[in-house]
């Protein structure tokens, strides 16, 4: 239906974003896209900006953030985003100049504003504008390619350079007394700098992938138009894993359910420039499969036998979590692998059973409306990152006001609360909200992709700091939150995985 993908199609600006629903095959495509430029003789620096990225296992080398050569490509340089360690920098660059000149405790009480879950956001987010806008980085590679987690996590990642940008020329009390964003004003010139080379389409591409699926190709298109709204309107469309012949009636039925859906492309994505990637019957894992993804000339044929008599079923699960009272599930795992269909299926098995059912989403992506809705008898929601900031924001003021604060007190907290770091805070509260909810009915959270739910999960201890920050005092809901995901009695933790 579409042209078979292919280099010497594209024109090849020097940065190239990878984005898209969990499991379509961003990394695989980014890499050897990667592989393949490098051996053709361009210097290329491929990056991942997913906490939970698999380019160590892709390539079989251990990774940082400052980029490490691959043996087998000798062209190719891969760095991994180190959430923590960028954060650990991060810190040290602000208190670094201030040690053995100012007190003991003056430096603990900077480093304690700075161990917030805010400071690994604007970490990793100098990081990544460093990596856009460095000029010696831009002269010495031909081409940086960015290899972005699943959609919701990335469309963070990329609105950051604005949202920052925006937010420190409205700022009128200097970034310089706000804690964790006190190294952000020196940077201003660099955020500024990202979002015009972000939105610059002779310098960057931003390649959407999909699968021939509907739920995979209307997040490409809801990224898509996310993003032109950034004015990053330099796009294409690859759709991945597509059946392109079939001889037996199982292909047949994949073959006519994967043309369909591709010959009712979402409006939003059908301006773009698209190619399709045909399904392959082997593992991308190793440098010589990536070298030769593009190609119809490696056909491997593997039979394998596995007994599954001794393993499980999800009813076998679902029982479990109903004879031992479970109240808060979780399930996690990578992009693609079912998360939100097992969500799903224990939620409505549980209502079945009697249960009092919440199921919910902490994924910005959101796709249980398009799996579930609520005439199976159990509650549904998301949280709705804007609807949360408002709440949050209504609350904290009011609370100021009430104690009487004076209206610079009122107008600086007014400026906090626009900070970016806010709505991470927002969320993180509607998060123990729910959770808090497991009082008197079963919580099912379908988490986002691996990566964005551990930052969430680590940040349960310092989002505390930061409410307690804004705000004086700590909700309840996030004083019983760590002590109830910590007992085993209380929540299960399913880790969901394709074979």
């Amino acid at each position: 239906m579409y042209k078979n993908f292919d280099l010497k199609d594209i024109n090849l600006t020097k940065y190239m974003f990878f984005t898209g629903k969990g499991g379509v095959g961003k990394t695989s495509i980014a890499c050897s896209i990667a592989v393949n430029l490098a051996d053709s003789g361009k210097k290329i620096m491929l990056v991942s900006t997913d906490p939970a990225s698999n380019l160590q296992d892709v390539f079989n080398t251990e990774l940082d953030n400052k980029g490490v050569v691959i043996k087998e490509v000798p062209n190719l340089i891969v760095a991994n985003f180190e959430p923590e360690a960028s954060a650990a920098e991060y810190r040290e660059s602000v208190v670094g100049p201030f040690r053995g000149k100012l007190p003991e405790i003056a430096i603990q009480n900077m480093e304690e504003q700075l161990s917030g879950s805010c400071t690994v956001e604007i970490a990793s987010f100098n990081e990544f504008s460093g990596f856009i806008t460095d000029e010696k980085a831009a002269e010495e590679y031909d081409h940086i390619i960015f290899d972005t987690a699943p959609t919701g996590h990335a469309l963070r990642m990329l609105e950051l350079p604005s949202a920052w940008s925006d937010f420190i020329s409205k700022s009128t009390h200097g970034a310089s007394c706000l804690g964790q964003l006190s190294g952000l004003q020196e940077k201003q010139d660099i955020y500024k700098k990202a979002v015009e080379n972000l939105a610059d389409g002779e310098k960057t591409t931003l390649i959407l992938v999909s699968r021939p699926e509907n739920s995979a190709l209307n997040e490409a298109e809801r990224a898509s138009k996310e993003l032109q709204d950034l004015d990053i309107r330099n796009q294409l469309l690859i759709i991945n894993g597509v059946l392109q012949s079939h001889d037996d009636e199982l292909s047949t039925l994949i073959f006519n359910k994967q043309q369909n859906v591709m010959s009712n492309m979402p409006e939003g994505l059908k301006g773009f420039d698209t190619y399709e990637i045909p399904l392959r019957p082997y593992n991308i894992a190793s440098v010589d499969n990536l070298r030769t993804f593009f190609e119809d000339s490696k056909v491997d044929y593997m039979e394998s036998t596995l007994i599954t008599d001794n393993i499980p079923t999800l009813n076998n699960v679902i029982e479990d979590l109903y004879n031992n009272d479970k109240k808060v599930i979780f399930t996690m795992g990578k992009g693609g692998v079912g998360k939100t269909t097992i969500a799903a299926t224990i939620a409505v098995e549980l209502a079945k059973k009697g249960k009092k059912v919440h199921l919910t989403t902490t994924d910005p992506a959101n796709h249980i409306g398009n799996v579930i809705d609520e005439s199976f008898g159990i509650t549904i929601s998301n949280i709705d990152e804007e609807e949360e900031l408002r709440k949050y924001g209504e609350e904290v003021l009011s609370k100021a006001r009430e104690a009487n604060a004076s209206q610079d007190d009122i107008d600086y907290i007014e400026e906090d609360l626009r900070s970016p770091c806010t709505q991470e805070i927002a969320v993180f509260r509607a998060f123990a909200d729910i959770v808090e909810r497991s009082e008197d009915e079963v919580v099912v959270i379908d988490t986002a992709p691996t990566g964005h739910t551990l930052l969430l999960l680590e940040s349960t201890e310092s989002y505390d700091k930061e409410i307690s920050r804004t705000q004086g005092e700590t909700p309840e809901s996030v004083k019983k939150l760590l002590p109830k995901l910590k007992d085993d009695k209380f929540t299960e933790v399913l880790i969901v995985a394709l074979p």
